[in-house]
This record gives C-alpha cells, sequence and structure tokens, in this order.
C-alpha cells in the first residue's frame, strides 16, 4: 500500500501559500523594513517643518491672539502650525484686499 507522505513546505514554499496582505504584513514586520521607513519618516518631518519656517519667515510680525487674548508676538516665541497657516490665510486676504481696493 503506497504511503502518500507530504514533504514538509520549504519557507518559500510556505510565503507563496500566504495571502498578498500577509505578505505584505511580513514583510513590513522586517527591522530593515522598519528601519527605511523611519528614516523616510523622519526626512518627510523634516522638510514638512522647514516649509512651514519658511513660511513664518515670509509673515509680517504679527501679534499672536490665544482665545481673544494678546500673547506674544511671532519674535517672542515660535508660531504653532496652525498659528502659522491662520496667519498666512490673513495675510493672503489682507494683500487681497489691498489689490482689489
Amino acid at each position: 500500500m503506497p504511503t502518500d507522505l507530504k514533504k514538509p513546505l520549504t519557507e518559500q514554499q510556505k510565503i507563496k501559500a500566504l495571502t498578498r496582505a500577509e505578505r505584505r504584513r511580513l514583510r513590513r514586520s522586517t527591522p530593515k523594513y522598519r528601519s527605511l521607513h523611519a528614516s523616510r519618516e523622519r526626512i518627510r518631518v523634516e522638510a514638512f517643518n522647514k516649509a512651514f519656517q519658511q513660511v513664518r519667515e515670509l509673515l509680517p510680525i504679527k501679534t499672536v491672539y490665544n482665545n481673544g487674548k494678546n500673547v506674544q508676538t511671532k519674535q517672542q516665541r515660535k508660531m504653532s502650525k496652525i498659528e502659522t497657516l491662520h496667519s498666512a490665510i490673513e495675510y493672503l486676504r489682507y494683500l487681497e484686499f489691498m489689490l482689489i481696493n
């Protein structure tokens, strides 16, 4: 009577048997992948922060308001990202007003 013994699967065969999502998850869990991903993320955040700093430098010195209270000026502390965006919008509206009138 012939016995049908199955050979154990090789690593490559095991990986091939996984679904696409499982293979992606396995690949992303490696230390090399995580290290490269973290490195790319640091570069992205650095570029993002540099762009915000460039916008801050282009904005005229203005008073920063916190809940309607005059807190500090741009020279005294760095504006937060949301303050920078609000100030940039306000400044662009001012420039638009000056062009129209």
